[in-house]
């Protein structure tokens, strides 16, 4: 069984996105029963709100579904229910690595990670100082199309190697 914790910031925006994205792929994949996939946020600011609606129109407009959903902050507790806690940005490295005592297991890993060096993805994924890039945030943008292309990459790749 993959238990996948998808991590952002305030858990409105690209969590969410990602968690209902890979339950689309999963699905369609014929491979649902494999998985539990939920998404978490690092801050508290958020909690309780329902997806944002950037997120929701733009899964619809994909005819993706969103999984029903209120944000809510990851617990230190959670580190031994999930398999692979996945997040978007350095930021949420950094809180992650905090709450979870650097990641003694090494579950944690950025979604762009899983998008292989070689692959023709643009942009481009991996920068050329070898690191990998964030995904694409929406909130301060308000472009979630970008966000959507970062996510929808980044949980192929991912499915790919699961």
């Amino acid at each position: 069984m993959h238990r996948i914790l998808f991590v952002c910031l305030g858990n409105i925006c690209r969590s969410t996105m990602a968690q209902s994205v890979m339950q689309y792929l999963v699905d369609e994949a014929g491979r649902a029963d494999e998985f539990v996939i939920d998404s978490a946020g690092t801050s508290s600011e958020e909690s309780g709100n329902p997806p944002h609606r950037g997120t929701a129109e733009k899964l619809r407009r994909e005819h993706i579904s969103l999984v029903a959903h209120h944000a809510r902050r990851v617990r230190a507790a959670e580190y031994d229910k999930w398999g692979l806690i996945v997040y978007m940005d350095e930021d949420n490295e950094w809180a992650l690595m905090r709450l979870f005592n650097n990641d003694p297991e090494h579950k944690c890993a950025k979604l762009l990670s899983f998008i292989p060096e070689d692959s023709s993805f643009r942009p481009r994924a991996h920068l050329h100082d070898g690191t990998v890039r964030d995904v694409a945030d929406p909130w301060w943008t308000g472009n979630f199309d970008d966000a959507y292309r970062d996510v929808r990459a980044g949980c192929e790749a991912l499915l790919a190697t699961l």
